[in-house]
């Protein structure tokens, strides 16, 4: 079997080994890896609470660092997979007090941690660990490289819409069930809005400032198409927490059709966060958001602020995705689940804050 072909489409590395067989894989018969990644995207859990992870091959390993913006065959980049695998020993071993056992911590290549982290030796539960904590350590610092980067979110923005638009216009091409596809920015007025029904009235809080969304053809293709977006640049590992509104996937006949997957987390520590209150009674959609990695290295590359973004540099861009299928989606737009009916229900609550006074 040849290996997967690898590319990269705008700002992130696509491995093309989505042939026929993975597009019509049913639920049954996804790997167990597979398995547990669509079920964090729908359930909004957190990787950091998994205690295992179920990879089986290097392509399998190949495909996590290139969705996470790390190229496995440049020396740079496994330079820096290193440099955080020994920023993570530093602190498990000084900040938390726990021993690292030398095999996974210096011995084998970081590379195969996530292979060590699938099995079961003694190294598997130390290698876990280190994965973790490694994985935050990467958006920290990839969030404090954003600060010091003279580039403006539009044109973050404007790049990371080309590479997304560009992929699903591939996928299309190989015959993915795709018949309707768009792609947007909030508004100010719907920002201001937004902020205005929620407690959290921070800007800090608005996720989905970067919005898809993605209709396919029937419910049944719901899956194998988050399945795609998966192995094509979307990082499970990056699906933010607690953000999942799915009304649109039965979470418990997933998992019954999937039956002899190992569980690879103890316990869901966060609901699936509550549906939005401003949806119309039946409305049915999968939203979640996610964290893209960005190559602003290759962004900037040829201009006079690439000095501040050495090889390997990556920032994350947090998007908002929102999966349907044709049928539920031309019911979504029916009476009181309409977007017309939505946007009534939130400013009418927005005027009942803002002219709320007190008690006579």
């Amino acid at each position: 079997m040849s290996p997967p072909r690898k590319r990269s489409t705008g700002l992130f590395f696509v491995t093309e080994d989505d042939d026929e067989s993975t597009r019509r894989m049913t639920i049954s018969r996804l790997p167990l890896q597979e398995f547990h990644e669509i079920r964090l995207l729908l359930c909004g859990d957190s990787v950091v609470d998994w205690h295992r992870l179920s990879m089986r091959t290097e392509d399998d390993v190949r495909r996590l660092l290139r969705v996470n913006g790390f190229d496995p065959d440049d020396d740079d980049d496994i330079e820096r997979v290193e440099s955080l695998r020994n920023e993570a020993v530093r602190y498990i071993s000084k900040s938390l007090g726990l021993r690292v056992d030398s095999v996974v911590a210096t011995e084998v290549p970081a590379t195969e941690l996530p292979l060590i982290a699938s099995g079961r030796g003694k190294h598997q539960r130390n290698a876990c660990v280190l994965l973790k904590v490694m994985h935050i350590i990467y958006h920290l610092d990839a969030r404090e490289r954003r600060t010091l980067l003279p580039i403006a979110d539009d044109l973050l923005f404007t790049q990371v819409e080309r590479s997304v638009v560009g992929l699903f216009e591939e996928l299309r091409d190989c015959n993915v069930p795709v018949v309707e596809f768009a792609w947007s920015r909030k508004a100010k007025s719907s920002l201001i809005t937004k902020l205005l029904v929620k407690r959290e009235t921070n800007a800090a809080q608005v996720f989905d400032r970067l919005r898809f969304r993605l209709i396919v053809d029937r419910e049944a293709d719901v899956v194998p198409t988050i399945n795609l977006m998966l192995h094509r640049f979307l990082p499970f590992n990056y699906v933010v927490p607690g953000q999942t509104h799915n009304t649109l996937i039965n979470l418990a006949q997933f998992e019954k059709r999937a039956q002899r997957a190992r569980p690879v987390i103890l316990a869901q520590h966060a609901p699936l966060h509550p549906a939005n209150e401003f949806s119309g009674k039946g409305y049915q959609v999968l939203n979640f958001i996610a964290d893209l990695p960005v190559r602003v290295d290759r962004l900037l590359a040829g201009t006079p602020a690439a000095q501040f973004a050495p090889p390997g540099s990556v920032v994350f861009v947090l998007t908002e995705f929102q999966v349907c299928d044709r049928k539920r989606s031309e019911a979504n737009e029916q009476g009181e689940r309409s977007h017309e009916r939505y946007k009534h229900r939130q400013h009418q609550r927005v005027r009942e804050r803002l002219l709320r006074g007190p008690k006579a």
